[in-house]
């Protein structure tokens, strides 16, 4: 989050960025990373979104799912159906903490297809369902964020 914080601090004295809030997205590690953002940058992250993210709710101890209470931005969690690296128990711990915290969430699984399925040019490219995640980032970030 050392880097996450240098990275917010130099967008905001950029000329062309309109606004304090951001949003982000992150994919496979980067979920967890776009996660653990949103709960670390409450004010500064308007919208998180985590695709074929791993170590989403783990047992520790800097899991993002433990920053749910802390989390401002809605969030959208996009799970491949056949991840091995996301469980079904993981998921629910996910759930839980964001219903709990009052977080404005979508956990959406992607059924059939494999964690990466968001990654042109990969043996577990999904054409349909790397466009339906392209769809539901602008929805996200709609009414989130201002852009100029």
């Amino acid at each position: 989050m050392e880097d996450t914080a240098s990275f917010l601090d130099f967008l905001q004295l950029q000329p062309s960025v309109a606004g304090r809030k951001t949003g982000c997205v992150g994919y496979c590690m980067g979920g967890a990373f776009a996660l653990s953002a949103a709960g670390t940058f409450p004010d500064r992250i308007a919208a998180a979104a985590s695709l074929h993210g791993a170590r989403l709710a783990t047992d520790q101890p800097d899991s993002p799912h433990l920053l749910a209470s802390k989390m401002r931005a809605a969030v959208y969690v996009g799970i491949a159906g056949i991840d091995p690296h996301f469980t079904p128990e993981e998921k629910q711990r996910l759930q839980s903490a964001f219903q709990s915290a009052g977080v404005e969430h979508t956990v959406e699984v992607y059924p059939d297809v494999k964690h990466g399925f968001a990654v042109n040019h990969t043996p577990v490219y999904d054409r349909p369902a790397s466009e339906r995640h392209w769809q539901q980032i602008p929805k996200l970030f709609a009414g989130k964020l201002s852009f100029q």
